[in-house]
């Protein structure tokens, strides 16, 4: 699956923007560069589902991410609502199996494709066992990610070094889409990600899209960070 992805579309460049202004100045920026961008809660709650539009209108496609967990029924209804929005490449909830059954259903039914959330890659091993869970992340992402096979979704989000995991439990006809991803040098400063690889090491590893919000958006130029990226993939 992975091979027959142009480099320029595995790119999901995270829109973290607090406005629809700063949002749009940097789709109009960048559209012409890469495809896909990543809409979190921060901008939905802010500008709705008026940025989804926005980014259809100039070309682009979405990834809602919103992490959708709760009861089924509520689940399953969200993301049928989304039948509404242009563009929307990927939806994704928390890989929990009620959650993912409910998202499975939306999905056959006309829903947008659906990623199940393993682990955040803000999350390592002593933070799991804060909350009481006695797995590492990367047992608790395999576990997740076969549950998410078998449910039926698209893909799921991982950390770049679970995805050669993943991509050996679920084979190739199943989306891997990883954050956590930080180009090679210096690094933002105040970066929560714990679980990182750089944009090669991700896609030699098994991922599909690489989610990559900072190191673009708090670059001097985003777009020469994009082609830098981009030039590092091809190579």
């Amino acid at each position: 699956m992975t091979a027959a992805i142009p480099a320029r579309e595995r790119i999901i460049f995270a829109l973290d923007v607090p406005t629809f202004d700063e949002a749009v100045a940097l789709v109009d920026r960048l559209s012409g560069e890469l495809m896909y961008f990543k809409v979190g809660l921060e901008l939905f709650i802010a500008a709705g589902p008026q940025i989804i539009r926005a980014i259809a209108d100039r070309g682009g496609r979405v990834m809602l991410d919103l992490k959708l967990h709760d009861v089924p029924a509520t689940v399953r209804r969200a993301l049928l609502a989304m039948k509404s929005l242009p563009g929307i490449a990927f939806a994704t909830v928390h890989a929990e199996p009620q959650v993912m059954a409910a998202a499975a259903e939306a999905q056959a039914a006309g829903g947008p494709p659906v990623l199940g959330v393993t682990v955040l890659t803000s999350l390592g091993a002593e933070d799991l066992a804060a909350s009481g869970v006695a797995k590492t992340p990367e047992e608790l992402v395999e576990i997740r990610a076969r549950l998410a096979k078998l449910a039926g979704l698209t893909g799921v989000v991982c950390s770049p070094r679970e995805a050669a995991l993943v991509r050996e439990i679920a084979g190739p006809d199943f989306a891997i889409v990883t954050p956590g991803v930080r180009p090679a040098g210096p690094q933002v400063a105040g970066d929560d990600q714990k679980r990182t690889l750089t944009p090669t090491e991700a896609v030699a590893a098994g991922a599909d899209h690489i989610v990559i919000g900072r190191p673009i958006r708090d670059a001097e130029d985003p777009v020469a960070a994009v082609r830098a990226i981009v030039a590092e993939l091809d190579e």
